[in-house]
Formats: C-alpha cells, structure tokens, sequence
C-alpha cells in the first residue's frame, strides 16, 4: 500500500488506538469494549485495517458465552513515514512471527 493511503488509513478516527490495543489478538468485542467504541466502528475499523494489511486474523476462540469468535492482531510493529521532495515514504517493520509458541498451538487447537 502506497504511503499517502496509509496515513489516511491511519488518520481515520480509532484505527491508531486499535493497533496499539492488538498487541496480543483480541476480537471485534473486546475492542468495542476495550476501546469504547461501537461495535459497529469496531467491525469496520477491523476490515479497513485488515485490507492495509496493518491487522490480520490470528485466529478463533471462544468468547465467555462460548460462541467461536475471531480474534485479531497487527502485523506491523511499527511505521515510520518521511516526507522529502514532494514524496511521501514509509517504511515498515514488521513483527516477528513466533513459531511454536504455546498461545498460538493452544489457539489452533481450539479453533479445531
């Protein structure tokens, strides 16, 4: 994604704070609740940022009425934009895939 998208991405109102709450995945719920913010936002929110690839699905679990939910996490871990010359460029550190960590086995195996 191009760097003026991203920051529109960025600017639109609850998107920062929903990267900074997705650290560890939570799930649409838990952002509305968290973040205060309509559920209906949170949805939304969650879709644009998971097309500008800034958040993605780590999962399902089970949420306390028991119902199978889907749980995300950002990707990213941080953004770092330069404006030089008339251009607007970003760079993107990504996060480290953990491999074999005890939350995501425990995780997939629920989601089975």
């Amino acid at each position: 994604m191009e760097a003026v998208e991203l920051l529109r991405v960025l600017g639109n109102k609850y998107n920062a704070e929903i990267l900074r709450a997705t650290n560890e995945p939570m799930s649409a719920q838990e952002l509305s609740d968290e973040l205060e913010i309509p559920i209906a936002t949170s949805y939304r929110r969650i879709e644009e940022l998971t097309e500008a690839d800034l958040l993605e699905l780590s999962g399902r679990e089970f949420s306390d009425e028991g119902r199978r939910t889907k749980v995300y996490r950002r990707n990213v871990d941080a953004l770092e934009f330069s404006f030089e010359d008339e251009n607007v460029d970003v760079s993107v550190d990504d996060r480290p895939d953990v491999d074999n960590s005890l939350a995501d086995v425990w995780r997939d195996l629920k989601a089975e």
